[in-house]
């Protein structure tokens, strides 16, 4: 089952399962600006990750002194426990609260809500958390909108570019491709630059994972057609950036939280990036989407 977003310039598609959005369409136009989840390549358009980023080590993780099992990213993906909480023509709360199975795998007590709002050429994508146990919940939480790359025919992969709201000097820090686990390695990526040209082999090696910087925006930029849109993620501490090396798409990343370290004690209280809210409390972040008014028609 699919929800629809319209008004005068952008139609927006969401699953109801995993409440993943699964199009950003030009509505004079038709241009679309989401990859098309190919089965061959990717098969997934914009998963919503909680309550984990990436992967744990050996997909356990520990809370007072008893082991877990979740699978990389979460369980949301594919979850088809969403329910819808609101929709009207420009917005729409998917809402997903805890059950049986879900405590098994995560002992806590929540109600989970994805909401979509449209305003002009503008998608705010917002999360919300409310803790519904009686102790402190633990969680990360984070995006992975795969947007098409290139987006028009006359276009490569490598005609695209990221634009970072300032210069950077980040380095990447690299996963372990064998378990997909972070390793203490690093590569540098930025030298004073806030260009980043796309190539497909750029993802030889698995995503590329910022911690420090700077930059709360970035902009996909085409050689040919200018600015594509715009990513703006102003609270969230990492990001991602990635995509298969075969796939003409390109994932940008807002994170609160990141996949476990090689060597970590998987204690979920102290693990890396990891979030608390205490009982009863509400939690709520968004980053959005803005598509550059010329494509538009």
């Amino acid at each position: 089952m699919q929800y629809t977003l319209q008004n005068n310039t952008l139609k927006i598609g969401i699953k109801k399962t995993g409440a993943e959005l699964c199009s950003i369409q030009s509505v004079k136009n038709n241009t679309q600006f989401m990859w098309d989840a190919n089965p061959a390549i990717w098969a997934n358009h914009a998963p919503n990750l909680f309550p984990i980023i990436g992967a744990l080590k050996d997909d356990t993780y520990i809370f007072e002194g008893k082991t877990y099992t979740l699978p990389k990213h979460g369980f949301l993906r594919g979850n088809t426990d969403f329910e819808v909480d609101e929709h009207t023509q420009t917005s729409l709360t998917l809402k997903l609260r805890y059950n049986d199975a879900l405590l098994k795998v995560y002992p806590f007590k929540f109600d989970f809500y994805m909401t979509y709002k449209l305003t002009d050429n503008k998608l705010d994508i917002i999360h919300t958390v409310k803790n519904l146990d009686d102790k402190t919940m633990y969680f990360s939480i984070g995006g992975h909108p795969a947007f098409k790359c290139p987006v028009f025919e006359d276009e490569n992969y490598d005609d695209y570019v990221l634009e970072f709201e300032h210069p950077e000097n980040s380095e990447t820090h690299l996963i372990n491709t064998a378990n997909g686990l972070i390793s203490n390695k690093t590569k540098p990526i930025f030298n004073n630059i806030n260009l980043l040209p796309l190539t497909h082999d750029l993802f030889n090696d698995d995503a590329l994972i910022f911690k420090d910087l700077k930059s709360k925006k970035v902009n996909l930029k085409s050689k040919k057609h200018g600015n594509i849109l715009t990513v703006s993620y102003p609270d969230f501490e990492y990001l991602g950036i990635w995509a298969k090396p075969t796939g003409n798409y390109l994932c940008i990343e807002p994170w609160l939280g990141i996949a476990d370290n090689e060597d970590t004690d998987q204690d979920f209280k102290t693990k890396e990036g990891i979030l608390s809210l205490e009982a009863g409390e509400t939690f709520e972040v968004g980053y959005w989407v803005e598509v550059d008014e010329k494509l538009l028609g």
